[in-house]
């Protein structure tokens, strides 16, 4: 099996430590996937960038987003860490597991863009019309289309990382699903 190092906050640079420090104090601990990145010099803070940059998604929806992409990826680490950023925002054990199947029936909005991103990601960006103007139909825009292609890779880099590392997962494990 593969064994990858995660490197402790004295190994990486400068840069990377005071992102370790703030990491730290944000969530109590640097996550062991996020800690990968800071074997390259740059790679973390661009991470961060790009995951933190403003977005017309909201929090909840880019939970739904984070669980749908890591089930169809099987990325056990991220659908730990995001089962614990969902109940944070306010969501269900039940629901959570019914995020992950993207089979929503507690809000159609959100079941709109669970199908979208469920297809997307599965399709690699080919889904039916069907799916798309159920999307638009639930009252997102164009806007929030974009938006959402964009979380959806921001999930697929780290799905791909934790596949290639297989670091451990250090967040409570996610039930599997039945």
């Amino acid at each position: 099996m593969k064994t990858f190092p995660i490197p402790t906050r004295e190994q990486v640079s400068p840069a990377n430590q005071a992102i370790f420090d703030n990491l730290k104090g944000m969530v109590g601990f640097v996550p062991n996937l996020y800690a990968i990145f800071a074997h390259s010099e740059n790679a973390l803070g661009n991470y961060l960038s790009f995951q933190n940059g403003k977005s017309s998604i909201r929090a909840k929806e880019r939970e739904v987003i984070n669980l749908v992409v890591s089930q169809v990826n099987n990325c056990s680490y991220c659908l730990s860490a995001h089962t614990q950023f969902a109940k944070m925002n306010g969501f269900t054990d039940e629901q959570i597991l019914a995020i992950r199947r993207a089979d929503i029936d507690f809000d159609p909005k959100l079941a709109a863009l669970a199908k979208l991103v469920k297809a997307t990601t599965e399709n690699r960006g080919q889904v039916t019309t069907d799916v798309l103007e159920a999307f638009f139909a639930a009252g997102y825009t164009a806007a929030n289309l974009i938006d959402t292609v964009l979380v959806i890779g921001d999930k697929i880099i780290t799905n791909y990382l934790h596949a290639l590392t297989e670091v451990p997962v250090d967040w409570p494990l996610a039930p599997a699903l039945n």
